[in-house]
């Protein structure tokens, strides 16, 4: 019982480790967020906003990084 009591505990200090970079980063201007490939629809009292060409782009990302330490780590 301990064991999973200190796994909760890492977990909920990875989730506020997490909450604050995410907090830090909502100030940092970031160059992506209106690619070209993102769609924005305007409408009276709500806006909508998909953001594929970010996804795109960080899906490609990712894969890359994933696959570079599949790699590196590789026996």
């Amino acid at each position: 019982m301990a064991a999973f009591g200190r796994a909760l505990a890492a977990l909920g200090l990875g989730l506020l480790i997490l909450g604050g970079v995410l907090l830090l980063l909502a100030r940092v201007p970031l160059p992506w967020g209106r690619l070209p490939g993102d769609v924005v629809v305007h409408r009276r009292g709500w806006t909508l906003f998909v953001p594929f060409g970010t996804m795109l782009l960080v899906s490609v990302l990712l894969t890359l990084g994933v696959n570079l330490l599949a790699r590196l780590f590789r026996r």
